[in-house]
């Protein structure tokens, strides 16, 4: 959201800006020539402003239709449903898209149609890696990143980065004050026990193998469930995060950095900060379904969330972090002071990114997760 950000966000991939691209179609101004038609926009609840739509239209001529939905898990039900169709953009977790690729329900991107001086080089690479890439082919173009962290109520529950930790949303204090998303909820318990040094092996390799995993979920489980009475409400989304702090009496989370930045833009004392276990981090960008009917105009949509000016609307708008270079130019006072007190010092350096979240780990995790919620 930064220059800070972009310095450390995935240090030492700069390399990637020297990449050699083929020309893009699309003219100077990033827009396809006569650019005209309907997009059809399938994005997270919140992601999208009317002011965006309304730019988008007047920049390129282009009718936005954006429909909302709430997880990732909602996403691919859709498509999987739909056979991929439906939408001409859709916009998961960089994590999750070797899902879909798996079932058949995004196209690889034509790299001749991104301007891709416009995405942050980092950004970029690191995505190879994170799942964008799969068997030399690229499936999404990176448009964002954000972090799952502690939002905190600044009065009865303050907390300051350094001592911060997701051990504090799991302390005798906090019982009946606390809210977590069951899945990740169980991964900021099981890094605060990597950390104690009671978690049996390192929590990244969990994702390797379903061995390891229930080794590790099997000692997460039964934490979880032992301080169970902490959670006043559990979230699975954008609103029911917010409305635990609204109206259930939770002063603890492990929520969405948007979550929290949505908060304190109603002027309730709620304050989000990165755990020094490192916050969750995600990336997330633009994937184009198999059924895509308006694929020219999906690619003008894409190539329109990078420029800076758009960029910036988003950022400002969710709080989240964009990918679009030069966009630190026209963010808000409130998006820059947010990010910083978020991610002082070297909380940046200390990130920790999703692995790849492939389908058995998806369901494994699932089923670890109704076990909690029904215990």
């Amino acid at each position: 959201m930064t220059h800070v950000s972009r310095r450390i966000l995935m240090k030492g991939t700069m390399a990637a800006a020297g990449l050699a691209l083929a020309a893009p179609f699309v003219s100077r101004t990033g827009f396809a020539a006569g650019s005209s038609g309907t997009v059809n926009i399938f994005a997270w609840a919140g992601y999208i402003s009317d002011e965006m739509l309304a730019a988008f239209e007047k920049d390129t001529g282009i009718k936005p239709v954006y429909t909302p939905y709430g997880t990732n898990d909602e996403l691919l039900n859709q498509m999987r449903a739909s056979n991929g169709s439906g939408y001409d953009v859709i916009w998961p977790a960089v994590d999750r898209v070797p899902n879909y690729v798996e079932f058949g329900l995004i196209q690889p991107i034509d790299e001749k149609k991104v301007l891709w001086d416009r995405v942050l080089a980092s950004a970029l690479k690191g995505s190879e890696t994170l799942g964008a890439v799969i068997d030399g082919k690229r499936y999404q173009v990176p448009t964002d990143w954000g972090t799952e962290a502690i939002t905190f109520d600044k009065n009865t529950a303050p907390l300051e980065y350094g001592t911060a930790s997701y051990g504090d949303i799991w302390k005798p204090e906090m019982a009946g004050k606390a809210t977590v998303r069951g899945h990740s909820g169980l991964v900021g318990l099981g890094l605060w026990m990597e950390a104690q040094g009671t978690l049996p092996k390192p929590m990244r390799d969990s994702f390797k193998d379903e061995a390891t995993m229930r080794v590790n979920y099997d000692a997460i489980l039964v934490e979880a469930i032992k301080n169970k009475g902490n959670i006043a409400q559990f979230w699975s989304n954008e609103n029911e995060a917010q409305g635990a702090f609204r109206a259930n009496g939770v002063t603890i989370g492990q929520t969405w950095d948007s979550s929290a930045a949505g908060l304190a833009k109603e002027g309730l004392p709620v304050g989000f900060v990165a755990p020094k276990e490192g916050a969750l981090t995600w990336m997330e960008g633009v994937s184009i379904p198999v059924g895509a009917a308006n694929v020219e105009q999906a690619y003008a949509f894409l190539n329109w969330v990078l420029t800076p000016e758009a960029g910036a609307l988003y950022a400002n708008h969710t709080s989240i972090n964009t990918t679009a270079v030069g966009a630190e130019k026209f963010l808000s006072e409130a998006s820059q002071k947010f990010f910083a007190a978020a991610y002082p010092g070297d909380a940046l350096e200390k990130l920790w990114w999703w692995p790849v979240q492939e389908n058995w780990f998806v369901a494994l995790r699932n089923e670890y997760q109704d076990k909690f919620l029904s215990a």
